[in-house]
């Protein structure tokens, strides 16, 4: 890459961060099962092949004459019920070897453990495939009418669920094919990805480092350290294109098929289905976002650019902290009881849930070489508890991220009772949780700060964020339906890729960012685009609806907290439209999404009253 001028701020207080971090937590997986090589995994994987096959044996092509018989529905949910311990018991056995794996992707022992996992369990829930498939094809109003009183009422929102699935199944044979496959096919590509990423190398000055402590220095406030770090992620990445492009084109056709066999009209219809959204709400979302680029990102990276002295930023200081300010390391026990503080002033229950992960040894904080890059939550199962991943550096995002994954545990938590088949959240209302969570602490955070130049950096900080959850994440979905649907006529090249992604950042993120060469290569290494795609918008639906909750919130707190935890509490039982029902919102109206998008306006506006 040629030297663009950068942008020199004073010297980061984060380069001796190791040393003031404190003891970061890593997980006690012990829960789940023993170890990798423990007499209790490879037992349970047994039976969970037995219990797999012994369930074919009892029900595969039997639901219609069980449903027509005496004691039709108490008969039924005995079989539901028996499903629901199975999936269960395979998705304890599943966490664990996929936990296992995020701990160190690099290493060859787990990454074995992970695939022979995942094989045999694909190859033993390939005899509850008829299940479901039974189930849609018993009469509907037959159907209904056993759902409509206990015991079986309690799965009636499952059932509900899985016949919007109908229309797009095949034939249990075809059905069997594309889950055997999938071994060999999307989960091994997803693999390489995840392998592939986690070993690169970025020389970084005299440093060399993985992927996320690299990403880390963009946020450096050495604007030289963060010019370095823009060139090396360039560098490795740009050395890597060709692997990430055969990904891209292998995963997007193999997407195409799928979607073709199934009847899906649109590329981002299977996602939209499983995120249990009409196309039309997130149609809307995508339109109203796409039309405030100019009032949001547009005009605050002008702002930024004017505070910095500059026409432009180079696009590695998009996300540098402002010029003057002091930059300190936030040690883990300050985030850990910021967090806690902040959720404790809005709901002591959510507080405590909160305070199970650190007591508990659910959270893995520190950055290792091989981890998994980025932050998750995973809920595991309802029998167990979630764990949440973190690369833990101790800037003010790592708090936040922090928050971000711990409203997902708790979410996870008070959805558990749920059961396995109901406790999942689509992923619009799953973010929702999480973005709260970062709401709550911000807002405890600014409530505190009374110097003028700390309340500012923090606003921007924030603004920064929510510019990154809604504007960038709908440039994403902006981009993978362009990878997708170019990608219908033939393979794409890194190059054709790189132009795509280049025009989609210019459109988001407006004149005052200058995107130099080498940022054509920064979309390989998002994870979303491989794992789930067109999962991008679902951060934006949440950010926006959780906008929305906070301002009924501000004006009505007198028992929101008890419906918002509510809300969480009904996991995968109910619509989007009868969870905001309590809270008057409803996302179908298309003026929804201003109301979220006008926070970040106002935002931005008392920022620009702040120079």
């Amino acid at each position: 890459m040629p030297l663009i001028r950068s942008i020199a701020c004073a010297p980061s207080a984060a380069r001796d961060a190791g040393a003031t971090l404190g003891e970061l937590p890593e997980w006690d997986l012990s829960d789940l099962y023993p170890s990798m090589d423990s007499p209790e995994f490879a037992a349970e994987l047994s039976e969970a092949e037995a219990d797999c096959k012994a369930f074919a044996d009892a029900y595969r092509g039997k639901l219609e004459g069980i449903v027509s018989g005496p004691n039709a529905a108490e008969a039924l949910n005995a079989a539901v019920q028996r499903y629901e311990r199975i999936e269960d018991r395979l998705g304890r056995v599943i966490s664990y070897a996929g936990l296992v794996y995020a701990g160190d992707t690099t290493d060859p022992k787990r990454a074995k453990f992970y695939g022979d996992a995942q094989e045999r369990l694909t190859a033993a829930s390939s005899d509850l495939l008829f299940f479901q498939l039974e189930l849609n094809r018993l009469d509907d109003a037959r159907l209904d009418a056993l759902a409509a009183h206990p015991p079986l009422s309690h799965y009636r929102p499952w059932l509900e669920d899985i016949r919007k699935e109908k229309p797009y199944q095949l034939d249990d044979k075809l059905e069997q094919l594309f889950h055997e496959k999938s071994v060999t096919g999307r989960a091994a590509w997803n693999r390489l990805f995840d392998e592939t990423i986690s070993s690169l190398k970025f020389q970084v000055g005299d440093e060399e480092l993985t992927l996320e402590p690299t990403l880390n220095k963009l946020q450096d406030a050495d604007g030289e350290v963060r010019r370095t770090a823009a060139e090396a992620l360039a560098k490795t990445l740009g050395a890597n294109l060709r692997i990430f492009t055969l990904i891209t084109n292998t995963l997007a056709k193999d997407k195409e098929i799928a979607d073709r066999w199934r009847g899906f009209e649109d590329v981002a219809d299977s996602r939209h289905l499983s995120n249990r959204v009409e196309r039309e709400v997130v149609d809307a979302l995508v339109s109203a976002v796409r039309a405030a680029y100019p009032r949001l990102s547009h005009r605050y990276y002008a702002l930024k650019s004017k505070w910095f002295g500059v026409e432009a930023l180079n696009f590695w200081d998009r996300n540098a902290p402002l010029p003057k300010v002091e930059q300190r390391v936030i040690g883990w026990t300050e985030a850990r009881d910021t967090v806690l503080d902040a959720y404790n002033g809005f709901s002591p229950e959510m507080s405590e849930i909160a305070r199970r992960f650190f007591d508990g040894s659910w959270i893995d904080a520190p950055v290792r070489p091989g981890k998994a890059p980025g932050a998750f939550a995973h809920p595991t199962v309802p029998s167990a508890h979630p764990y949440v991943l973190l690369n833990y550096q101790g800037r003010p995002r790592d708090v936040m991220t922090l928050a971000h994954e711990l409203g997902h545990g708790v979410h996870q938590v008070l959805a558990g009772p749920n059961g396995a088949l109901m406790a999942p959240t689509p992923l619009t209302l799953a973010e929702t949780a999480s973005v709260f969570g970062e709401m709550l602490t911000f807002r405890a955070l600014l409530a505190k700060t009374t110097d003028k130049a700390a309340r500012k950096a923090m606003l921007a900080a924030k603004v920064e964020d929510m510019i990154n959850t809604v504007v960038r994440q709908i440039a994403f979905y902006t981009f993978e339906r362009d990878i997708h649907t170019t990608r219908a006529a033939g393979e794409l090249t890194a190059e054709q890729i790189g132009e795509m992604w280049m025009k989609v950042q210019a459109e988001s993120l407006g004149p005052a960012i200058r995107l130099g060469p080498g940022y054509e290569t920064f979309w390989s290494y998002i994870p979303h685009f491989i794992h789930s795609p067109f999962y991008v918008y679902a951060y934006a639906f949440g950010d926006c609806l959780v906008n929305s909750l906070y301002g009924v919130y501000e004006k009505a707190a007198d028992g929101f907290a008890d419906r918002y935890l509510a809300m969480l509490a009904a996991g995968g039982t109910k619509h989007h439209t009868e969870l905001l029902a309590p809270f008057g919102l409803d996302a179908r109206d298309p003026a929804f999404w201003s109301i979220g998008l006008d926070l970040i306006d106002r935002m931005i506006t008392e920022l620009e009253g702040m120079e």
